[in-house]
Formats: structure tokens, C-alpha cells, sequence
């Protein structure tokens, strides 16, 4: 799952990089409002994790510019600013949490999962499909009852998948969702987990539309 990660502060923007890498996710960081809108432009992500006092543009600009273009990405307002008015004006501007800093990366997650399952429509945290059941919080996954290994990757893309049951996803969208700009990413990297994925749950878990791309049914 891909989320973009907008803080000015390196060191607070390192450790969150990489808690939230360690929580399963592939984060992009950026550490000006400017940056973030282009972006958000040209990108798809999960989410948006955004600090307020960012340089060049502001958060609640950032914020406000994503809304006026109808993107309903879900957005988690992370930032020092404990003043009712920033909150409320946050959440007024179209944010979906608020959370103050310090705080704890458990919880930032776990936020995370819940705002991108709201978004997904999906009420409750477990995936499933047939036989197969993938828990998010928990990261693990089984098939018939029997817990089946997953590398990361294979991870994230059976999420995607399984969030996406019953639609074709394209080679591009779940490329984009899978890796960060600083990944090296082989021409073949996506079949190669589709035919682990497969060899692991089952060939009729994941469908080859030819041409187009990949749907979980």
C-alpha cells in the first residue's frame, strides 16, 4: 500500500519513513507543500499522511487544493498544531483523522488501515475470497484455515487484489501502488509475484485479463 508522507522535519519524516515502511507500507516522502501538490498531480497513493506548517505551501493549502479537485484520497493530518481552530478548520477542508504530535506509530498504522478501509467501503479489517482470508492489522494470511507465508510484496499485492475483488487492476496501477519512487523495479517483478501468489493460494484466485491486467475472483 502506497502512501505519500508530507513533513518537513527530517528527523520526525525518517522515523515515520521508516516505521511505516516496517508496518508493511511503501511510503514516499516530501518535505514541502509544493512538492506534495505535484505530486499528488500525476501520482496515485493510498493515502496522504500531511503535516500543516510545511514550507513553500502550506498543509491546510495542500489539503484544501486536493479537495477543490474532487480527489478523495484519504487524508491523515499529522501535526504539532493543538489549537481547536486548526483542527476544526482541517477537518472542515475535507481531512479524515487529526492526530497530534508526539505520538505513537502503532497508532498512526493503525489509522492508516482504518482510513483506507473506510475509503474501500469495507467495514470490516479482514480481507477474503473463497478460501483465502488476509488480516491487514496482523499481516497474515490464510488459505483453508492454514497460514501461508507471503514475502512483503506478494503481501501488498494480494491486499490490492482482494481490495479490488471482482475489477481489473492495470500492470500500471498496481505497479504505482507497490513501490516508491526509490525502488529498483525489474519488467517482469509484477508476474513474478503473480505466479508465486498462484503457486501459494491456488491459480484461480487471481485472473490474467490479457492486455489489460489482473482481478481477484
Amino acid at each position: 500500500m502506497r502512501i505519500l508522507l508530507v513533513e518537513d522535519d527530517r528527523m520526525l519524516g525518517d522515523g515515520l519513513q521508516a516505521g511505516l515502511t516496517q508496518a508493511g507500507y511503501a511510503v514516499d516522502w516530501l518535505r514541502d507543500g509544493e512538492a506534495a501538490v505535484a505530486a499528488l498531480s500525476t501520482e496515485s497513493f493510498a493515502a496522504v499522511v500531511l503535516d500543516l506548517g510545511l514550507p513553500k505551501r502550506d498543509g491546510l493549502s495542500v489539503l484544501q487544493w486536493l479537495r477543490g479537485r474532487h480527489d478523495a484520497t484519504p487524508v491523515l493530518i499529522l501535526t504539532a498544531r493543538d489549537q481547536l481552530e486548526d483542527k476544526v478548520r482541517g477537518l472542515d477542508l475535507g481531512a479524515d483523522d487529526y492526530v497530534l504530535k508526539p505520538f505513537d506509530l502503532d497508532e498512526i498504522a493503525a489509522r492508516l488501515r482504518a482510513l483506507v478501509r473506510r475509503a474501500h467501503g469495507r467495514p470490516e479489517p479482514v480481507l477474503s475470497l473463497g478460501e483465502v482470508e488476509l488480516d491487514p492489522a496482523a499481516r497474515s494470511v490464510t488459505s483453508a484455515g492454514v497460514a501461508v507465508e507471503l514475502t512483503p510484496r506478494e503481501f501488498d499485492l494480494l491486499q490490492l487484489l482482494l481490495e479490488n475483488s471482482g475489477r481489473v487492476l492495470t500492470r500500471r496501477a498496481l505497479e504505482e501502488q507497490l513501490y516508491t519512487w526509490n525502488d529498483a523495479v525489474d519488467s517482469n517483478a509484477l508476474e513474478v509475484h503473480i505466479h508465486h501468489l498462484r503457486k501459494k493460494l491456488g491459480n484461480e484466485l487471481i485472473r490474467t485479463v490479457r492486455g489489460v491486467g489482473y482481478m481477484a475472483s
